[in-house]
């Protein structure tokens, strides 16, 4: 692996983000990315965060039109309630905090506590958990959906809200209902080797798949002898479909993993899009690239937003991040 040593790697990653972003504020002891401009007066902030190795989420997505601050665990550990208190402390105008949280156990507890120990300090704190992947219910980690791909759609929409001066609660609002429109589902081709090991974290035989797995490798509903690319599309989005049943056009993610070539990633939305097609879905806009990953894991994820003409709005507002820029 591209490091020095395993204990390191994060720090030594948030080093390379302040080199390579002057926009951004980086706290590399604290673990804490916040956009330079904060707080932003009369501004709703948002905050998320989560374990490390899903890049570019959270800290890529630091900046006007997404979030305010994100605090990095780990790899695929949670940040700890201290990282997320000192975000909201450095983040808040007076208008109040928006957390974001990935539904994983350890994410949902920490941020609870930092939301009542930031309200001991005065700030006011508002929190949406993300659930929208389907494939699995009460996984490894979760109790209920895991929170995956939709995480930077709530990013993005509620980000945009934020931006033009909406209050807390309707921010709230806004990403609580982007979270109920939105449905993901991902497949693994290999696994992911985490620092720490050095190695495969899973056991995946070769030309075999993994139909549903997390982004921390966590199972999904079944293994199969390798797919095509328009089967698997056919599986992803069906399972999607299954759940979501949308009566208004789309906003679709297709999403690598980490491992996946951008070739592949195109040649797989292309079947995203024929499915989408036959099912009689129209697609709004399409996000195509690694953006919800998992280290070096190969694989894909397909997530669809419902979107209302508000929610198209918001995604089509300015947004200047490390990772996700446009209209600016």
């Amino acid at each position: 692996m591209l490091m020095n040593v395993p204990e390191t790697v994060v720090a030594d990653a948030l080093r390379g983000m302040a080199a390579a972003h002057p926009e951004l504020v980086v706290d590399v002891d604290n673990r804490v990315v916040v956009r330079r401009d904060a707080p932003v007066a009369g501004k709703v902030a948002l905050v998320s965060g989560g374990g490390s190795g899903h890049e570019p989420l959270h800290g890529g997505y630091v900046g006007p039109g997404m979030l305010d601050a994100a605090c990095p665990g780990e790899v695929f550990t949670s940040p700890v309630p201290d990282q997320m208190v000192r975000a909201a402390a450095a983040v808040d105008s007076g208008e109040g905090v928006l957390f974001v949280v990935k539904n994983y156990t350890g994410d949902v507890l920490n941020f609870q506590m930092a939301a009542e120990l930031a309200e001991d300090e005065g700030v006011q704190v508002a929190s949406v958990v993300v659930n929208d992947d389907v494939a699995v219910t009460d996984s490894l980690h979760t109790a209920g959906r895991r929170g995956t791909g939709a995480t930077l759609f709530v990013e993005k929409i509620a980000g945009a809200a934020a931006e033009e001066g909406a209050p807390l609660d309707r921010v709230a609002e806004l990403a609580n209902r982007v979270v109920e429109s939105s449905r993901s589902f991902g497949v693994a081709l290999s696994a992911c080797a985490t620092p720490a090991k050095g190695g495969p974290m899973f056991d995946l035989p070769a030309g075999e798949l993994e139909l549903g797995v997390g982004i921390h490798g966590e199972p999904g509903r079944e293994r199969r002898p390798m797919m095509t690319a328009r089967e698997i599309a056919d599986y992803a989005v069906d399972a999607v479909l299954a759940d979501l049943n949308p009566r208004q056009p789309v906003l679709a993610l297709v999403n690598g993993m980490g491992g996946t070539p951008l070739l592949e990633l195109y040649g797989f939305g292309a079947e995203v899009h024929r499915v989408l097609g036959e099912r009689g879905v129209p697609v709004a806009r399409t996000l195509l690239g690694n953006y919800v990953t998992s280290l070096d894991m190969a694989g894909c994820s397909v997530t669809l937003c419902q979107a209302d003409a508000e929610m198209l709005r918001l995604w089509d507002a300015p947004v200047q991040t490390a990772a996700l820029r446009w209209g600016r």
